[in-house]
C-alpha cells in the first residue's frame, strides 16, 4: 500500500455531535496504516483543541487529552486558521501545548500547531491527495 497524504478538516465544536470525536478515531486508524496524516481546524474546530475542557456538566468524556498522543502516531502537522481564532476571540495562548519529538533532531520537542492564513490552508490543501471533512 502506498503512503498518500490524507488531511482531516475539523470544523466542527467538540462536543453536542459525534463530529469531532469520530475524526480523532479515524485519524488515529489512519496514522495505524502509515499514512502521511495532518489535521486541519477551521470555523468552531478550534475549540477541540483549546485548553481547560470540562465536559462533566454536559455527561460526556473530555477526549481532547487525546490530542497530545497525536506525535506518537507520527502525527505532527496540526494546521489552525488565524481567522477561526480571531472571529472567536482566540489566541494561540489558548490552545493545548501539542508537541512531537523529532527524531530527525534528536528527539527535540517541536510545536505540532501551525498557524496559516486562509490562503496559506488553501494551498497546503491543494497539496492533499484525500481530504476528509468533518
Amino acid at each position: 500500500m502506498s503512503t498518500k497524504n490524507f488531511l482531516f478538516v475539523n470544523r466542527k465544536a467538540p462536543y453536542g455531535t459525534v463530529y469531532a470525536l469520530e475524526s480523532l478515531e479515524v485519524v488515529l486508524i489512519s496514522a495505524a496504516f502509515e499514512q502521511n496524516v495532518s489535521l486541519a481546524f477551521i470555523d468552531d474546530g478550534v475549540y477541540q483543541i483549546t485548553k481547560g475542557q470540562n465536559s462533566k456538566g454536559i455527561g460526556m468524556k473530555n477526549f481532547s487529552p487525546t490530542f497530545r498522543a497525536l506525535g506518537d502516531y507520527d502525527i505532527t502537522k496540526l494546521y489552525v486558521s488565524t481567522e477561526s481564532l480571531a472571529e472567536r476571540g482566540l489566541t494561540v495562548d489558548d490552545l493545548m501545548e501539542l508537541t512531537y519529538e523529532d527524531a530527525d533532531d534528536d528527539y527535540a520537542e517541536k510545536p505540532s500547531i501551525i498557524l496559516v492564513n486562509r490562503e496559506e490552508m488553501a494551498a497546503m490543501m491543494a497539496e492533499q491527495e484525500v481530504i476528509l471533512s468533518f
